[in-house]
């Protein structure tokens, strides 16, 4: 009897299991209700029946970052405590104070590794390369840099006083007194006229006074009758806030000129964006710059230029991202920031390189293939792309970084020289002026023992395969070797060589470095624009009326 029983029960469960599979799908809104009231559930009998505590906060921190990330990237939750976050990312203030300076960990301690133009720290007279030993009465001579950073934050106007050991000086050991300052991240770190006629402007967010800082350097611009023609750099520039883009977008375009369409679930509340004033350069040559860092509001900036022929695109693919988001109020002073629409450039094409609503069955999605895209026409006819980002009208090689600069830029080689060069030199010449004499670069090649650097050496390695190769294929004779073992010698790395043989690629770098010692952030990206591949091609092409009219259709 029991035995029968057992079958019956089993074979009631494999027909209830049948007739489950018959009855339809249950709706979205009951699906959401149903699993809502299961987490409840689940949440309920743990709080009465697991064996220890739960802990509310991490639990429910990691179940909402759990379900958002099914979701997209861009869909993210703030509680209380870190709504500032999303304030800094809006408006580029920081809710606390602090010095104002980069730190970095090396060997288990911090240092100043750059501090920032005009901040509190600036001006104390703190340098790169000075390392923290002592915040107020606290010993910091062997503690990481968040810890030491978390000390040197506060309330602004409030004083804390930072000991340091600067290298390469006499008096080695120095105290500053600092009153901690309001600290901020300027959109446009940069503007200025190079080579004389040319109008450049690096931005590198789309933040509440963007639209502002822009607009003041092109006044400048305006105002200097040798400009001639103008480059925006938007390389790097993840994006922000869409109106920022469109009131950039003004100062080139004809007033009412439509620059940007969002669509949402809803396609009745499909929003369209236009230009609002009077432009200020309509007509004057315009290039753009960017790269696989250009996002968001950037690449709004220059999809649009692009598709109304307004601009040339120069640099390589940008990002893709067409997702909108806004935030949403929830409770205990939470926010949720959640994409609610898509947005569609003047040709109509949408430059969302990942669909995050058709998943690959282990949950990553792929980049939309180039063959899958779908050709648009600009307002003169040229055909451009959507479902990939930006394809910029003149495409960059950026080229590789050597194993050799990587290594030395790794293992601070470059830093410490820089550090050295900035405190054994009262001054140098403004950044546009300065290079890196044949004698800096002997001193900075004699400033480390050159056995000491690790770095891939490509001949090395080939050498290697081959004689791997010869062996597996069967090829390794005592000849073969012996020919291999030759060669070698007359093919080994010598630092020495290799450092001479990239001397051009590393002395950008070099000078940079230093130059920032001088001149900030701006006196690195001086020097890099110096030598930038992206800014010397806008310029040849603007100057180059004929070759503009052909790559605009006009």
């Amino acid at each position: 009897m029991k035995r029968s029983l057992g079958i019956f029960f089993f074979v009631g469960g494999a027909a209830m299991c049948l007739n489950a599979q018959n009855l339809p799908e249950p709706s979205h809104d009951v699906s959401v209700s149903r699993n809502l009231t299961t987490f409840n559930s689940i949440v309920k009998e743990l709080e009465l029946n697991y064996v220890d505590s739960i802990r509310p906060k991490e639990a429910f921190g990691a179940a909402i970052e759990a379900f958002l990330e099914t979701v997209d990237p861009y869909t993210e939750y703030y509680s209380a405590e870190d709504r500032n976050e999303l304030t800094k990312m809006t408006t580029g203030q920081y809710d606390y104070g602090g010095i104002g300076s980069y730190i970095m960990q090396r060997n288990g301690s911090s240092y100043i590794s750059g501090p920032m133009e005009g901040a509190p720290a600036a001006k104390a007279g703190l340098k790169s390369g000075d390392k923290i030993i002592r915040v107020d009465t606290t010993d910091t001579s062997n503690m990481g840099s968040a810890e030491v950073t978390k000390l040197l934050r506060g309330l602004a106007g409030t004083p804390v006083t930072v000991t340091v050991n600067r290298p390469y000086v006499q008096d080695s050991i120095m105290t500053f007194d600092i009153i901690r300052g309001k600290l901020s991240d300027p959109s446009v770190p940069y503007w200025g006229v190079v080579n004389g006629n040319t109008g450049y402007i690096r931005q590198t967010q789309f933040l509440a006074d963007s639209g502002k800082d822009v607009y003041e350097a092109l006044q400048a611009f305006k105002a200097n009758p040798d400009v001639t023609q103008i480059v925006l750099d938007l390389r790097g520039n993840g994006g922000g806030l869409l109106e920022q883009a469109v009131d950039i977008l003004g100062n080139f375009l004809p007033k009412g000129t439509e620059v940007l369409r969002t669509r949402g679930r809803d396609k009745a509340l499909e929003k369209v964006y236009k230009t609002t004033k009077k432009p200020i350069f309509p007509d004057i040559p315009l290039a753009v710059l960017i790269d696989g860092g250009s996002a968001s509001a950037a690449e709004i900036t220059a999809g649009a230029l692009q598709d109304l022929d307004r601009a040339v695109l120069i640099g390589s693919r940008s990002f893709g991202k067409g997702l909108v988001q806004s935030t949403r109020p929830l409770p205990f002073d939470g926010l949720l920031k959640v994409t609610v629409a898509k947005y569609y450039i003047p040709s109509g094409r949408l430059i969302q390189a990942l669909d995050y609503s058709h998943r690959n069955p282990d949950g990553s999605v792929a980049r939309t293939p180039d063959s899958l895209t779908n050709v648009y026409q600009t307002l003169r006819g040229r055909e451009v792309r959507d479902g990939g980002g930006l394809t910029p009208d003149i495409s960059i090689d950026w080229g590789r970084v050597s194993p050799l600069l990587y290594n030395l830029v790794g293992d601070n080689k470059i830093f410490d020289f820089a550090t050295q060069y900035a405190n054994t030199h009262d001054s140098i010449p403004g950044p546009w002026e300065f290079e890196i004499t044949d004698e800096v670069y002997e001193q900075f090649k004699g400033s480390f023992d050159p056995t000491t650097l690790k770095y891939d050496k490509v001949l090395d390695q080939l050498l290697s395969q081959l004689q791997e190769t010869a062996k597996a294929e069967g090829y390794l004779t005592e000849e073969a070797q012996a020919a291999i073992d030759n060669l070698s010698p007359l093919l080994a790395n010598d630092v020495n060589q290799d450092l001479d043989n990239k001397r051009d690629e590393i002395a950008e770098y070099l000078g940079g470095e230093i130059a920032s010692r001088y001149y900030f952030d701006n006196g690195r990206l001086i020097q890099n624009l110096k030598y930038d591949k992206a800014l010397k091609t806008a310029m040849e092409t603007l100057g180059n009326k004929e070759k503009l009219k052909e790559i605009l259709a006009q």
